[in-house]
């Protein structure tokens, strides 16, 4: 990732503060694998921004990295001068999220010689900011050291931050098959997705089938697949017909995928798949999530949306889940579940198997390919985006929770799950027309979510 500093000064205060600020954000981007971009200390005075000539400098070099800089740091280790800052902003144009920093002042060095005023400058600076109109980010303590931990955890969340934002703007999803007529919850507005960056691709499933059928099953593709799929779960009791069936439809989506630089995928399984192909496609689901690509049921683009916004706040797969069940007479507990098409970071008992509830209606032996797994206890941030048509707005809650352990003797993909005040986070989704897909990641990355989505993308989002 790369992040362009502007180090704030102001003529006044002491030069060899800014001379030791520039050494330390170095070595700190470098022990946190970040690439710095920041004008050489011969450009302008001691690399650091004051005057509006070297704004244009520092604007001019973040102009020629624009395709890389993904975020800006406004360093302040003195008071430093709030149009400098402001301006090279505005001329460079980036448009990326911005963190401020501010450095702390020594009790026992508020002499001229050391004294650094920062605390006040980075109110300033915020002022011109908001007065300019760029949006900015503020880090945990109103100053902190580059050198400390709270400071690092910031710029590491920032840059999250940064990775949401960038990634969202210019996501790919690929819609494939039409959205099951019984599943009026997964409606949503591509005309406002597109106007936020987000490009939805749609495909019509019988061409996709299609496409599958006339694959041989000694093709050298569907070989691949099968021993990927293979090394990916085992097998349990899915017939070998129905194993080479998704290692066909596998190959395909794959296809599609790579022939459309898509990103990720949403997918009509209910139930045409079954009943016009003969197996379930959430085995193929799980492996393009666990390879970051995710990909979601019921064509439920922006769940899809979710999980890729989730998974790039993280560096971690997602899973849709629904909010399916009470967990007996706990009011802070529920069960998630689906037929099984969670990545497999989430199953550590994972095992290929079919989808009894579906089957009741199209037959079990049409619904192999389906996962089979109980999530363990680990971390829980959920989640959900929408687009909200009669408001014309995207809109979002997220929040924070645990998955459990507690005993749960069911089938499919499922999990307990944890939540503070569960009961008023559902009235929160019915009140407000969410469906009742969530989306899970084994992660805390809440405020970063918050952040990205809200702050940057200017989104409606409420967080539990």
């Amino acid at each position: 990732m790369s992040i362009g500093i502007i180090i704030g000064n102001r003529d006044f205060f002491p030069d060899s503060l800014v001379e030791k600020a520039r050494t330390e954000i170095i070595d700190v981007f470098a022990k946190l694998n970040l690439k710095p971009i920041l004008v050489d200390s011969n450009e302008t005075k001691l690399g650091g921004v004051e005057t509006f000539r070297e704004a244009q400098k520092c604007a001019e070099l973040f102009k020629a990295h624009r395709e890389e800089i993904t975020g800006v740091l406004v360093l302040l280790p003195n008071f430093g001068d709030e149009k400098g800052v402001a301006d090279t902003l505005k001329l460079a144009g980036l448009n990326v999220p911005v963190l401020i920093q501010a450095y702390p002042d020594d009790l026992n060095k508020m002499n001229v010689v050391n004294r650094r005023d920062s605390w006040c400058g980075k109110i300033s600076v915020c002022n011109n900011l908001y007065q300019y109109g760029i949006k900015y980010t503020l880090t945990n303590q109103h100053v902190s050291l580059p050198s400390s931990e709270t400071f690092q955890k910031d710029l590491l969340d920032f840059v999250a931050v940064c990775r949401v934002v960038k990634g969202v703007k210019n996501v790919r999803i690929g819609a494939i098959g039409a959205r099951p007529g019984a599943f009026n919850t997964v409606r949503y507005s591509e005309k406002i997705l597109q106007r936020n960056g987000i490009t939805v691709t749609t495909f019509d499933l019988s061409e996709i089938l299609g496409r599958a059928n006339k694959l041989a099953s000694d093709d050298a593709k569907v070989k691949q697949h099968l021993e990927s799929i293979n090394a990916y779960a085992p097998k349990g009791r899915t017939p070998n017909e129905a194993m080479l069936q998704i290692a066909r439809l596998d190959v395909v989506l794959k296809e599609i995928m790579e022939e459309n630089v898509l990103d990720a995928t949403a997918i009509q399984c209910w139930t045409s798949l079954q009943q016009n192909y003969g197996c379930n496609v959430c085995t193929s689901m799980s492996i393009m999530s666990e390879n970051m690509l995710p990909s979601a049921c019921e064509v439920d683009v922006t769940g899809t949306l979710t999980m890729y916004a989730m998974q790039l706040a993280s560096g971690s797969p997602s899973a849709l889940v629904d909010w399916n069940n009470n967990y007996a007479d706990d009011e802070n507990k529920c069960v998630l579940f689906h037929c099984g098409n969670w990545a497999k970071s989430f199953l550590p008992d994972i095992e290929i198997s079919n989808a009894p509830i579906l089957g009741t209606t199209v037959g079990v032996e049409n619904t192999y390919g389906a996962l089979d797994g109980r999530t363990p206890a680990m971390p829980l941030t959920y989640g959900r985006i929408s687009t909200d048509d009669p408001k014309g707005i995207i809109k979002a809650y997220i929040g924070e929770g645990e998955l459990t352990n507690d005993p749960l003797n069911t089938f499919g993909n499922r999990a307990v799950a944890q939540i503070p005040d569960l009961q008023g986070l559902m009235k929160y989704v019915c009140r407000n027309g969410f469906e009742h897909h969530v989306v899970m990641n084994a992660s805390k990355t809440a405020s970063i979510l918050e952040e990205a989505l809200g702050n940057y993308m200017g989104w409606e989002v409420y967080k539990h």
